[in-house]
């Protein structure tokens, strides 16, 4: 026999094995103690409580989510490093850094963030410098400082800068797609279903927003990303991902 038949007849037997064990009682009742019934609730309710589906839609979210995680990491290095290029030219020739916020622009929260960042690298005997503590702000930190608030103190003079490619520049529009973004990451870090959720829009929002910070980007971020060819595998539901 060839490798390769060899090769197939492994993986069908293994496929089936997996699907025994899906009918399985006992495996069942392990799944549901261990993951617990609350969490496939949802997959449950989405496939009319066909268990063996549920769990296939449930497996599904884990990878789709794992391959966002992958994707919106690069998306947030390169929003934050945008924006601390214009952060920088705010700043200017003042002593210190943007973060020290010479002209208290930051609201108190920012300023908190700030200084929680600080304190989390002198407790691990990193130097809170300015590259290290950017690295230990949140998405959130910087979705904040697309937001309203800042549209006079920091957006016109400056954050809009950011992003060359969009036509025209509007903050609130930014603001809605990282929002978006946000809160579909947030889910992903509490290991929350993303079945729902508009997958398909949300990855081309990502791009988008890439691409208006630098096409290349963006084209190159689209030819890591897994996410088209798995919401293409979405199993048991007629509901556009």
């Amino acid at each position: 026999m060839s490798d390769e038949k060899s090769r197939r007849n492994t993986a069908a037997g293994d496929d089936m094995q997996v699907e025994d064990s899906v009918t399985d009682p006992t495996h069942r009742a392990s799944v549901e103690r261990y993951v617990t019934q609350a969490r496939l609730g949802p997959y449950l309710a989405e496939v009319d409580d066909d268990y063996a589906l549920a769990e296939e839609l449930y497996i599904w979210n884990l990878r789709a989510s794992g391959a966002f995680h992958e994707v919106l990491g690069v998306f947030e290095v390169t929003l934050r490093n945008a924006l601390c290029e214009e952060l920088r030219q705010w700043h200017g020739k003042r002593t210190g850094t943007w973060l020290d916020d010479p002209t208290a622009v930051f609201d108190d929260r920012r300023i908190e963030q700030i200084e929680e960042a600080r304190r989390i690298l002198v407790q691990r005997g990193k130097p809170t410098t300015e590259g290290r503590v950017v690295a230990e702000l949140s998405l959130g930190f910087w979705r904040f400082l697309l937001s309203k608030r800042y549209q006079n103190t920091l957006w016109t003079s400056h954050l809009r800068r950011a992003f060359p490619g969009m036509k025209p520049q509007k903050r609130e529009v930014v603001y809605g797609h990282v929002e978006a973004l946000l809160t579909l990451r947030n889910r992903i870090a509490h290991h929350e279903p993303i079945h729902r959720f508009p997958l398909v829009n949300l990855h081309d929002r990502m791009l988008l927003v890439s691409a208006w910070i630098d096409p290349d980007i963006s084209i190159w971020l689209a030819g890591l990303s897994r996410v088209p060819s798995l919401l293409a595998t979405r199993p048991g539901s007629d509901t556009e991902a």
